[in-house]
């Protein structure tokens, strides 16, 4: 098995939801580094992009990948944006085996339409937002070991397929 699953993609195409699921099946732990980043800095992913900004933002986030890619026998969750740093691809692979999970701008939208906690996204037309940022990102997300859309599959599908996946990079 290898030392990490590391899941990207853009937000709302099930990473956590499949994170915690297949963390829990392989007996790893689930990682999310939003949720480590909120933590560190004691604010809202909102609040950090709002107070300091886009860029402050990327710097503690690519700090704390590397931390928690130190660790093994994990899942880890990465934010949408962090494979845009060559650092953080860099780091992904040289800890784990990196999947990318996709879904087509309609159904992320579907998802998240109703969540307020996406900076990236509180504008006036959130649907082109989407696939603007996914075309900007779809060449970083296009370097992960395997690329999975979530789009009308269930959890236990996409899992089932990690987990082939995996047996088969590894074994």
């Amino acid at each position: 098995m290898f030392k990490n699953i590391i899941l990207t993609g853009f937000m709302g195409v099930g990473k956590t939801s499949v994170g915690t699921r297949l963390a829990k099946d392989l007996g790893y732990t689930f990682v999310d580094t939003d949720e480590l980043i909120e933590a560190d800095q004691k604010m809202t992913i909102t609040g950090i992009f709002s107070a300091f900004g886009e860029p402050y933002f990327r710097d503690v986030e690519t700090r704390i990948v590397k931390q928690v890619l130190e660790n093994e026998s994990q899942v880890v969750s990465t934010g949408g944006g962090a494979v845009v740093r060559d650092e953080n691809r860099r780091a992904f692979k040289e800890n784990g085996i990196t999947i990318c999970l996709t879904a087509h701008p309609e159904n992320i939208y579907g998802r998240i339409k109703h969540e307020t906690h996406r900076p990236l996204l509180q504008g006036e037309d959130p649907l082109a937002k989407i696939r603007e940022l996914l075309d900007a990102r779809e060449r970083f997300y296009r370097q992960a070991d395997f690329i999975i859309d979530t789009s009308e599959r269930s959890v236990d599908d996409v899992i089932n397929e990690i987990k082939e996946k995996v047996r088969h990079a590894c074994c």
